[in-house]
């Protein structure tokens, strides 16, 4: 292959022999489908991520082409065998299909995207890209963001196209550009956002020379959709390494442009220990709650790890003791972190989920140390209600001291509060605590039509739920009517 790396031929072969492996597999798929382009006069090469993660052992099967074909053209050579084929990005010269084959014995599914040879380019003002189409695979290949993405594979010959040296920074791990960087995000200001999102998602460094222009170019990020860059930071959260990536993001400035809560809190000292950045224990919080997942990566769960306390710079106060407190620090953070992911166009559910949990992610230690009453119990499941799951972890993955005797003090109260909330679930359904009459019943008993009052009531029963646990019918019924009757002579 070109561009080898002498000084490390063993990393380079084991490259080369996980990408053989993987190349094999997807080419019941990648062989037909370019001899299929090759017979009607086009050229196809697997590009892009594809031959990335083939060289790294992952390639999965979603496969990306780039073909000298256009976008009808591409249309016309994968109907007749594609199962499925849609063209929502034919604005940009891309053709998606779905392709069912037998591969190692098992029937299965390809994502495909075949996309015409491109070059783009935003101007100054606009959000949007400017789409030209290129006629060379060399030409589409150096407008690509990082070399490890600028590789093709040439098919059906399989002949290994690298002309930026994309194998040797995949050996090297690092991320470098193929022309200059200031170049690169210059065309697409959001590649500085894939920069930090590939070094978190491969483990991987980022060059010196793309550090530099992302820190100068910061700004320019701002002519980036809202819905790009989120769609970035989720990538970037969900990944196998999330601080490193935004890590990158603060230090270059770009996260002051595009999630500023969290720089905000490089110079905030925790109340419990003053020498503790608050940034420093957000990230740490982060990877301790994805320590506790059980199911994959959660991305509600990050988010309100990693922005739990972004309420602390509004509420720092210094007492006159010397300690420094951030009172309401939940409630402010709740607001702000509504107020970033509403700008950042995420849905409105997993908004209300994340801003939900920061809100109550103090809500254990406001209740002491001292035994949890069923009171406390009830009212803690309910304010989490399907978030509780969650509001474990966040409150477990909260503690970041390093006194071990604390640590271990408060993992044992937590401990309890599970225990507690187990026993009660056994004798109550705490999943679902609603009052024990319902509103039909409510105006039954007291001869009333709907109104103010029967809300009033079912806030009644419902305090009387949560403080006494369930009631007979006929006790729920005296506890009403006495309510009312309290009521009506005030």
């Amino acid at each position: 292959m070109p561009n080898a790396n002498e000084d490390n031929p063993r990393a380079l072969n084991q490259v080369q022999s996980r990408a053989v492996s993987e190349l094999l597999r997807v080419s019941p798929v990648a062989d037909v489908l370019a001899l299929r382009f090759q017979e009607a006069g086009f050229s196809l090469a697997l590009v892009g991520g594809s031959v990335r993660d083939a060289l790294l052992g992952r390639l999965g099967n979603d496969l990306d082409f780039t073909t000298d074909a256009r976008p009808q053209d591409i249309l016309k050579i994968v109907r007749p065998w594609a199962d499925a084929v849609w063209d929502v990005g034919i604005a940009f010269g891309t053709i998606g299909c779905r392709k069912t084959a037998r591969v190692d014995g098992t029937e299965q599914d390809f994502q495909i995207e075949v996309t015409t040879y491109r070059s783009e380019a935003y101007d100054r003002t606009s959000r949007k890209p400017e789409v030209s189409y290129g006629d060379s695979i060399e030409q589409d290949l150096v407008r690509r963001d990082f070399t490890v993405n600028a590789m093709a594979l040439a098919l059906p010959r399989k002949e290994f196209i690298d002309p930026h040296g994309g194998l040797d920074d995949l050996a090297r791990r690092v991320l470098r550009t193929p022309g200059t960087a200031e170049e690169s995000f210059s065309d697409d200001p959001l590649r500085m956002l894939r920069a930090a999102r590939f070094s978190a998602q491969l483990d991987f460094e980022v060059a010196a020379d793309v550090v530099a222009a992302m820190t100068d170019m910061a700004d320019r990020i701002g002519i980036v959709s809202a819905e790009r860059v989120r769609d970035e930071l989720n990538k970037l959260l969900l990944s196998g390494h999330p601080r490193k990536g935004l890590a990158l993001l603060v230090d270059t400035g770009l996260a002051a442009r595009v999630l500023p809560e969290l720089p905000a809190l490089r110079l905030e000292s925790d109340e419990h220990h003053r020498h503790k950045d608050v940034y420093e224990h957000s990230l740490t919080v982060l990877e301790q709650a994805i320590d506790l997942e059980e199911d994959g990566p959660d991305l509600v769960l990050r988010l309100a790890a990693l922005l739990h306390d972004v309420g602390k710079p509004r509420t720092r106060r210094f007492e006159e003791d010397g300690r420094v407190s951030f009172h309401h620090h939940e409630v402010v953070g709740a607001k702000l972190v509504k107020k970033r992911m509403t700008a950042l166009k995420y849905p409105n559910d997993m908004v209300k989920d994340v801003s939900r949990l920061v809100e109550l992610h103090l809500r254990f230690h406001g209740y002491g140390s001292g035994e949890w009453t069923d009171s406390a119990v009830r009212r803690y499941v309910r304010d989490a209600g399907p978030l509780l799951g969650r509001l474990h972890k966040l409150t477990r993955s909260d503690c970041t001291t390093r006194n071990k005797r604390k640590a271990a003090a408060l993992s044992r109260a937590y401990d309890g509060l599970e225990e507690r909330i187990a026993e009660l679930q056994e004798r109550e359904e705490l999943d679902a605590i609603r009052p024990d009459l319902n509103g039909n019943q409510i105006m039954e008993i007291l001869d009333i039509g709907p109104g103010p009052a029967i809300g009033a009531a079912y806030s009644f029963l419902l305090e009387q739920r949560l403080e006494q646990g369930p009631m007979e019918h006929d006790e729920a019924v005296a506890a009403l009517k006495k309510w009312w009757a309290e009521r009506q002579g005030a």
